[in-house]
């Protein structure tokens, strides 16, 4: 007979010892692109895409909670310590859109680098986009994207009164990498 606290703790061991060999894999798959920190794990639903030259790294003791996603075309960072909620997406590129006659999906992508501090609580199903920079021991909310900087020490919450103006305006790719076509990745 299993008791309450044992099946918690065998559920735990249990995605240890996935994860662990779910690193492995990754490991064996994207070679020197990705970068473990000890004791970092992750529960179920990870999904990790290193495309082109991107790179991943990742400190000491991180966890992602279930059905986290990072994609990388150019280089995401996290420091040690940093906890990630359900559903979290992390991603360095975007589609290019700013040609009105030119099929979205033909455009391409800009990447910029993502910076994740040490010691970050990241809410559950919080979008991180490219640009983002989030300094040390900051918490983001719940359902909050973010693509600009966070100072140090920062609390961020979401709220619903945003808008977005021009959709086809230069969106910051001036400092970014732009890959031209889909067909390059």
């Amino acid at each position: 007979m299993i008791l309450e606290g044992e099946g918690v703790l065998i559920l735990k061991l249990k995605y240890h010892i996935v994860s662990i060999l779910k690193q492995f894999g990754y490991r064996l798959l994207y070679g020197k692109r990705i970068s473990w920190g000890v004791g970092t794990t992750f529960r179920s639903g990870f999904h990790l895409m290193i495309e082109r030259q991107g790179q991943v790294r990742i400190g000491d003791h991180c966890f992602f909670n279930h059905d986290c996603s990072i994609n990388c075309l150019d280089q995401v960072e996290i420091g040690a310590g940093t906890i990630f909620g359900e559903g979290v997406r992390i991603y360095d590129h975007n589609h290019r859109f700013s040609d009105a006659t030119a099929p979205i999906k033909e455009q391409g992508y800009v990447t910029s680098p993502v910076q994740i501090g040490n010691h970050c609580w990241i809410g559950s199903n919080v979008v991180i986009l490219r640009r983002a920079r989030i300094g040390d021991h900051c918490v983001i909310g719940a359902g909050c994207v973010v693509n600009g900087i966070v100072a140090d020490n920062t609390i961020v919450s979401s709220t619903q009164n945003e808008t977005i103006s021009n959709c086809r305006k230069d969106y910051g790719e001036s400092d970014a990498k732009i890959i031209r076509n889909h067909g390059d990745v």
